[in-house]
């Protein structure tokens, strides 16, 4: 019955994966004058949540950095700000039982907006965010089973850089344009998610002893 499930589950999946990623070759509308400066990542042994892959601290640090990068230097307005995030804990989800547990990847960590011409910061405590994979969340299919520890990792990076570019359009006021209201994204939440990550593992690892007896 689980291989039955298993079998259907990797068909939504490819089907899930039809959606497509937004566009970053197209120019992005302002967010007021921002233009971006110095993106800086830093990875300083992060915590490793539970079921996950082995990522170094110089990987997590290039892919957020060129996610940032490949997002926020799209932007043409006439004032330098500068993005510093820091990566708290991750989860690079091994393949898990479909049906029973399937570990979801997430990255969580904070970030920091500085204005270039007064060196001030533009959020006085850095905001905390953790994110999900941006495609392909079937319940009972982990991306462990589908994707390679690169791919996940690029993704993460890639939807920290979408978690950050929507910070700044809701408070837009910062960079001298007009905050927006943004439909909810359920691969983004606010916050550190890393105790309810750990608590659902522990309740699927004990859904699983008890489905393998």
């Amino acid at each position: 019955m689980i291989r039955r499930i298993a079998a259907l589950a990797f068909l939504s999946l490819l089907a899930a994966c039809g959606g497509v990623r937004d566009d970053l070759t197209t120019a992005p509308d302002p967010i007021g004058n921002f233009l971006l400066g110095h993106n800086i990542a830093a990875a300083v042994d992060p915590q490793k949540g539970p079921f996950s892959r082995d990522a170094t601290n110089e990987e997590w640090k290039a892919a957020v950095e060129q996610a940032v990068a490949d997002r926020l230097g799209r932007y043409d307005g006439d004032a330098y700000y500068h993005v510093a995030i820091g990566i708290q804990g991750y989860v690079l989800a091994m393949p898990g039982i479909p049906a029973v547990y399937a570990p979801k990847s997430v990255l969580i960590f904070e970030v920091t907006f500085f204005e270039d011409a007064t060196q001030r910061k533009l959020n006085e405590e850095p905001i905390q965010l953790t994110v999900f994979e941006p495609c392909c969340s079937i319940p009972f299919l982990g991306s462990g089973l589908s994707k390679s520890r690169e791919e996940q990792l690029e993704g993460l990076a890639f939807n920290a850089a979408r978690a950050i570019e929507r910070t700044m359009r809701e408070n837009a006021d910062w960079f001298g344009g007009t905050p927006e209201v943004l439909e909810e994204d359920a691969t983004i939440l606010s916050g550190n998610r890393m105790a309810e990550i750990q608590a659902e593992a522990e309740a699927g690892a004990e859904a699983g002893a008890a489905e393998a007896q």
